[in-house]
């Protein structure tokens, strides 16, 4: 076996992926052995936060006594719903888009082109007067419905499926089959790594969004996770323990998504670069 040889640009970029792997790293840990300490522990400098006693009270308190549990029930809900109507819209959207031949069919791709170069705070007030129109404030079809069509799942999606022989469609056409069962019977198992692709970017964007869930989200009982744990936050300035317990447990589903489907995300992220 060769030994691989060791340049300055190796050893470059290791040395920066290990500094950006204990910046990325630190918060967390931090969180993690404050989450272990006794409220009110008498804190002398910053290690004081790494030494014993541990404890793991703070983590059923949190769980019985806060809303964590209620705004991490409505994260989950809003994120794995969105992402379901998401896959559904777009994919049809998509495969309209690029697989039926129709008068404007390339317009509307550019329309959606056009729309990734509006940011999204510029549609916050027209979105808001429309959804509070439509009497949806507060609600979960508020929360959930303006995430659904982004532009770019459909620019991914579309560019994906266009790569798709159109022989294939024909062979079913030639069998009687429809747009229907062309989308179902082939588009649909040809774009299993895309889907995945889709679906991650979607609940990673559904769970961590912040702005809208902000302004629609009127009441603690609708609040997600990214809005509710700095509320929760405020009420402890005193004390640091208890406010990043809730950050831990807030933190955790997505931790245990990321480590059971670590190679797919990751995978999933190299192919939505190199299809972007």
């Amino acid at each position: 076996m060769r030994k691989k040889k060791i340049t300055p640009g190796w050893l470059a970029l290791n040395l920066i992926s290990i500094v950006m792997a204990v910046i990325y790293l630190a918060p967390v840990v931090f969180a993690f052995f404050v989450s272990l300490q006794h409220e009110g522990k008498q804190i002398k400098s910053i290690f004081s936060w790494f030494t014993p006693p541990y404890t793991l009270e703070n983590y059923p308190f949190i769980i019985m006594n806060s809303q964590v549990p209620t705004w991490l029930f409505n994260s989950i809900f809003i994120s794995v719903v969105s992402t379901v109507l998401t896959l559904i819209v777009t994919s049809m959207a998509a495969y309209a888009i690029a697989k039926i031949p129709f008068k404007g069919s390339r317009w509307f791709f550019l329309f959606f082109l056009l729309g990734m170069m509006v940011p999204g705070e510029a549609t916050i007030v027209p979105l808001f007067i429309t959804v509070n129109k439509l009497k949806l404030i507060d609600t979960y079809a508020g929360l959930i419905l303006p995430g659904i069509a982004g532009s770019m799942n459909l620019i991914i999606m579309t560019s994906f499926f266009k790569g798709i022989p159109d022989e294939l469609l024909e062979a079913v056409k030639i069998d009687g089959g429809g747009y229907w069962t062309m989308f179902t019977k082939i588009i649909v198992p040809l774009s299993k790594t895309i889907l995945s692709t889709v679906c991650i970017f979607s609940f990673i964007g559904s769970w961590n969004s912040y702005l809208w869930p902000l302004l629609c989200a009127m009441s603690s009982e609708m609040f997600t996770l990214p809005i509710g744990v700095p509320t929760f936050a405020g009420t402890y300035t005193v004390d640091y323990v208890l406010p990043l317990t809730a950050s831990m447990v807030a933190s955790l589903p997505m931790l245990i998504i990321y480590i059971i489907f670590e190679k797919r995300i990751v995978s999933g992220i190299t192919l939505g670069a190199i299809k972007g």
